[in-house]
């Protein structure tokens, strides 16, 4: 598998993303140089990607039936396309236009309709020879190539597939006219594959990125943090935070902690277990529970886990509750192993998932979603939604990503029969036996001393 660019690997080596979290985030300042690659670095490794995905582009609208496919970027509005069809970089024009077509035997024409060139544009795009108005560069490119449809970011079910303005589709109607109109027709198909298709250049930076989520949410578990009897959930909060500071990382959503204790009562919301408040003490037979994730190189990550917090005299969490996280990886194997190939429906592999859990006596609950571009990301999610067949079934891609995200519930005898959910969430990758995890699935609850 390919590895980071010659550029990257002069400041960044191997697995120094995870060493960030060697250090106490609050104590020790973490060095530059083991953090994520700066931004110049990340730009290059990113640019590297984009040539790559420019090379399946063709492949793709044609299997979609494209014939052109119309990207605007808007000042104040970016499209979350730009970032993955042209170089990662700020685009400040009224509208920023990037075009991609389907030229026969000549290929794929890359056309950028920017406010002015610029080197890392001119890299990826050709500029009109001559300087004019969008409207007629846009308008003498549909009259040259008179592609059959022009593929455009509408009537998606997600965001990233509908984000084209509703002015800048009459502002297209204008450039093109009304018989171009008539060609107009959803990119949503291609956008589809053409983000949910992994690179082999992306994987070891991605499998490093996990490694650091799961660095991470190992320290803001553990005693480094939490204080039995003291630390609440806001303070656990409020220090992943600083750690995605420290670490030169964003996220995509707020990190969630979940608290369950013997005699707890309706600890559930919508057949989930609730969030819990910020002001909530985690005490000593607790188990806790976290969901976390961190955005970096345009990737992102999702990541559940759990601690149990010992009480006085304790080595290891009850039996009880090992059973009930022993129940959770069956579940794992069970979709991971078993069910999952590609080119299967991700409905039957829902329905044969849990057709084994029932068989098996386990509660379980399987809501997994692709990972990668976005942390909600496009492709196909495995989980009740899939299952009910409402839309096309959606078949598992060979080298996709997945947030494996489930929970089963167990009755635990040392907490008097009480339901205890053990929720758990892990970043894998498809092959021909099934998911594999990027990084090691937790086989034993963190322990709070």
């Amino acid at each position: 598998m390919m590895r980071w660019p010659a550029a990257v690997l002069s400041a960044l080596s191997l697995g120094c993303l995870v060493a960030c979290a060697t250090a106490p985030v609050r104590d020790t300042p973490v060095a530059a140089s083991t953090r994520v690659p700066p931004p110049s670095q990340a730009l290059a490794l990113r640019e590297s990607w984009l040539a790559g995905r420019h090379a399946l582009l063709l492949d793709m609208m044609r299997r979609h039936g494209v014939g052109m496919w119309v990207v605007i970027n808007e000042e104040f509005h970016d499209d979350p396309l730009t970032a993955w069809v042209a170089p990662p970089l700020p685009y400040a024009g009224n509208r920023d236009v990037f075009v991609f077509v389907d030229a026969g035997d000549a290929g794929l024409k890359r056309i950028a309709l920017t406010g002015y060139a610029t080197e890392a544009v001119t890299r990826f795009f050709e500029m009109p020879a001559v300087e004019r108005k969008q409207e007629e560069a846009l308008a003498e490119l549909d009259a040259r190539y008179r592609p059959r449809t022009i593929a455009l970011g509408m009537d998606g079910r997600r965001g990233v597939t509908r984000s084209l303005t509703h002015a800048s589709y009459r502002w297209l109607v204008e450039a093109l006219g009304a018989s171009a109109e008539a060609r107009f027709v959803s990119a949503a198909p291609l956008i589809e594959e053409y983000l949910d298709t992994r690179l082999p250049g992306e994987f070891a930076p991605y499998r490093d990125l996990v490694a650091l989520t799961e660095s991470l949410v190992k320290r803001a578990l553990s005693n480094e943090v939490v204080v039995p009897g003291e630390t609440t959930v806001g303070d656990v909060r409020r220090w992943l935070y600083d750690a995605l500071w420290e670490a030169r990382v964003g996220t995509w959503f707020e990190p969630d902690l979940r608290v369950q204790r013997q005699g707890m009562k309706d600890g559930f919301s919508r057949g989930f277990l609730a969030v819990a408040d910020e002001a909530v003490v985690i005490q000593r037979g607790d188990l806790v529970h976290v969901d976390f994730g961190i955005t970096a190189l345009g990737l992102s990550t999702d990541w559940q886990k759990m601690a149990y917090v010992l009480k006085e005299g304790e080595q290891d969490a009850p039996e009880g509750l090992k059973r009930a996280l022993a129940n959770t990886q069956a579940l794992q194997d069970a979709l991971m192993l078993r069910a999952s190939r590609p080119g299967r429906s991700s409905a039957d592999v829902y329905d044969d998932t849990l057709a084994e859990m029932k068989a098996k006596g386990i509660e379980a609950k399987v809501y997994s979603h692709p990972l990668g571009a976005q942390g909600h990301a496009l492709g196909a999610s495995i989980d009740f939604r899939a299952a009910s067949r409402q839309e096309a079934p959606r078949l598992l891609r060979k080298g996709s990503y997945l947030a494996v995200e489930l929970n089963t519930v167990t009755a635990v005898p040392e907490w008097g029969g009480q339901q205890v959910a053990v929720m758990q969430e892990d970043p894998a990758y498809l092959t021909d036996e099934g998911w594999r995890f990027f990084v090691p699935r937790q086989d034993a609850f963190y322990l709070i001393h």
